[in-house]
C-alpha cells in the first residue's frame, strides 16, 4: 500500500509540475521572440505609414463610393445628369439615346411588368396561406409565449401581404401605362396584346 501511495502522489507532483515546465519553456521563447523583435525594429530605417481619417478620406477621393442598395430603391432622388450630346457631321443622322421602340421592344416591356405582376401575385398568394396557417395554428395552441410568437409571425406576414398587394397594383398599373404609352405612340394594338 505504501508503494502505490508513492506512485500516486509521484504522478501528481508530476502533472502539477508540467504546466510550471510548460510556462517556464513559453516565458523564455516568449522573451527571445521580443529581443529579436526590438532588434528588427532598431534595424528598420523608415517607419511605416499611419493611416487616420482624414489621410483615408483625402487620398481616397478619387475612388467612387460603393452603391448604397437602400439608395437604388429610393426613387425620390435625382436622376443622374445627361451625357453631352455630341453635334451630328455633315451627312450623318443624329443620335438618339432612345432604343428603337419596334415590336419587340414593346413586347418585351410588357412581358417584363406582366412577369413582375404574376411573381407578385404569386407570392401574395403564399403570404394568404401563410397567414391562414399562422391563425389556425394560433387557435390551437393554450400556451401564452406560443400563442404570443405566433402571433408576432402573424402580424408579420400580414404587413408583407399588404406590401405585396400594394405592389400588385403597382404593377397592374404599370402594364396599363405602358399600354396607353404606345396608344399615344401610335402603336398597332397586336404588339401590346
Amino acid at each position: 500500500m505504501n508503494i502505490m501511495w508513492t506512485k500516486a502522489s509521484f504522478v501528481a507532483a508530476l502533472v502539477a509540475a508540467l504546466p510550471v515546465c510548460g510556462t517556464v519553456a513559453v516565458a523564455q521563447s516568449l522573451g527571445a521572440v521580443a529581443k529579436q523583435e526590438e532588434a528588427r525594429r532598431k534595424s528598420v530605417k523608415t517607419p511605416g505609414k499611419v493611416y487616420t481619417n482624414d489621410s483615408l478620406k483625402t487620398e481616397g477621393s478619387s475612388s467612387p463610393e460603393p452603391p448604397n442598395p437602400s439608395a437604388a430603391a429610393d426613387t425620390t432622388q435625382a436622376a443622374p445628369a445627361a451625357p453631352a450630346v455630341t453635334q451630328p457631321k455633315d451627312g450623318e443622322k443624329p443620335a438618339t439615346d432612345d432604343p428603337k421602340k419596334d415590336e419587340a421592344y414593346w413586347k418585351d416591356r410588357l412581358t417584363q411588368a406582366r412577369s413582375a405582376l404574376d411573381r407578385a401575385k404569386s407570392f401574395a398568394d403564399a403570404l394568404q396561406s401563410r397567414i391562414n396557417a399562422l391563425t389556425t395554428d394560433f387557435a390551437a395552441r393554450s400556451d401564452p409565449a406560443q400563442r404570443a410568437q405566433i402571433e408576432r409571425d402573424r402580424q408579420k406576414a400580414l404587413a408583407d401581404l399588404a406590401r405585396v398587394q400594394q405592389e400588385t397594383k403597382d404593377d397592374a398599373k404599370a402594364i396599363t401605362d405602358i399600354q396607353e404609352e404606345a396608344r399615344k405612340a401610335g402603336v398597332p394594338a397586336g404588339w401590346v396584346r
